[in-house]
């Protein structure tokens, strides 16, 4: 319950702080930035081609940072005092929201302003893989999109489930934290929650969505056991899921998925895991030549060597079976993707090296080797130690 000390009389505020910042937030949407960060005690900068930069030499009082988070907060600043960080989403115009976090920290409150867009991107305007669009066709399981945070993960799924909304007839259900992309009904019926406003956790909202007719179920983020549990069992019930996780690359994601549960559980959810899963989509944002960024995609299809592979606890060996898979599945490896955006002479090889999963292998494919024998050689490697060699690979280690 919130202390009433801290409700705040709305009719006393004055908006000055929030008025300032609206300054900044207009200069970052001109600079075609992606957050702005305002910090108690700290000059306001911005985040511009994925650096930040300062955006005034001013610093923010303490005074003021508060009188800011009353201004956005209003009536549930009293809620912030209490759980010391909080969600929203803020109307800077008709064209342009922000996803705003605050949070306390060392010299008070900090806020962090993402930029949401308000017209939804289609994935022929982002120029995805075609694969991507396959996996919105799935008519049952899971599809899972991760990245670092800012890699982009929800402008992906809102693009998906764009493409549903305009080629299907379905029922959509998205619990989300806080709603960023606002869907409007086309071909589809979508039914959009945001966790704290119209439901009290992802977990009761799932469990919810199940007996509410779904077609397809997208979660914000799996940020827990129960919620994974829950997605499985609605992606094994007949429903399309989708959700992200903070993973680096398909094989992390499936290794975290795992790792949520304890020992003695992990085989039946790597059963469960294989056998619904259709494919997970990791991106990292590259800068490119021309001081933008572009999305690398890693893209994980699911295939009777990917369900044995998970199955059989052989994560290890996902990458190549990816990279395998290419020319018959449209599965593709961040290293191959990467090298294809390298070729199209969009990012330096510097940024491609950096960003690569192996810059050693994506060197050897720059300097014309066809196959990439690095991660050949890697991968029998972690075989030698596993003493998992065939007889005729044997012979290429001694």
């Amino acid at each position: 319950m919130s202390d009433k000390k801290n409700e705040v009389d709305i009719s006393k505020l004055t908006f000055e702080q929030l008025k300032k910042i609206r300054e900044y937030l207009k200069k970052l949407i001109d600079n075609g930035g992606s957050d702005l960060h305002v910090k108690s005690k700290g000059i306001i900068r911005a985040r511009v081609n994925g650096s930040i930069v300062p955006f005034s030499g001013s610093v923010l009082s303490y005074e003021d940072a508060m009188t800011l988070a009353k201004e956005l907060l209003r009536g549930r600043f009293s809620e912030f005092v209490e759980n010391k960080e909080i969600d929203l989403v803020y109307q800077f115009d008709e064209g342009n929201r922000f996803r705003v976090n605050i949070f306390f920290q060392t010299d008070g409150p900090s806020f962090v302003f993402r930029i949401i867009p308000m017209l939804i991107p289609t994935i022929d305007q982002m120029k995805f893989p075609e694969i991507v669009r396959t996996l919105t066709k799935e008519g049952r399981g899971l599809v899972l999109v991760t990245g670092a945070t800012g890699s982009g993960k929800s402008t992906t799924l809102a693009a998906m489930i764009h493409e549903i909304n305009l080629t299907e007839k379905k029922h959509i259900v998205t619990i989300e934290d806080p709603i960023e992309f606002v869907h409007k009904d086309r071909g589809c019926v979508i039914n959009q929650r945001s966790v704290g406003q119209d439901t009290l956790s992802f977990g009761r909202a799932l469990r919810a969505a199940l007996r509410e007719d779904p077609d397809i179920i997208l979660v914000g983020e799996m940020r827990d056991r129960e919620t994974v549990e829950l997605a499985l069992h609605a992606a094994d019930t007949g429903h399309l899921v989708f959700s992200t996780l903070h993973t680096i690359d398909a094989k992390e994601t499936i290794n975290r998925i795992i790792a949520m549960f304890p020992n003695d559980e992990q085989n039946r959810v790597r059963l469960s895991l294989s056998g619904v899963l259709k494919g997970v989509v990791s991106q990292r944002l590259i800068p490119t030549i021309d001081g933008k960024r572009v999305a690398a995609m890693e893209v994980l299809v699911k295939t009777p060597t990917i369900e044995k592979l998970i199955l059989e606890n052989r994560d290890y060996e996902i990458r190549e079976a990816i990279e395998k898979g290419r020319e018959h599945y449209k599965s593709q490896s961040f290293d191959q993707h990467i090298l294809d955006i390298y070729n199209q002479g969009i990012i330096t090889k510097e940024k491609a090296k950096d960003y690569a999963t192996s810059a050693a292998d994506l060197e050897l494919k720059m300097s014309g080797f066809n196959s990439g024998k690095a991660s050949d050689f890697a991968s029998m490697a972690e075989k030698k130690g596993k003493h998992e060699f065939s007889d005729d690979e044997v012979f290429d280690l001694k």
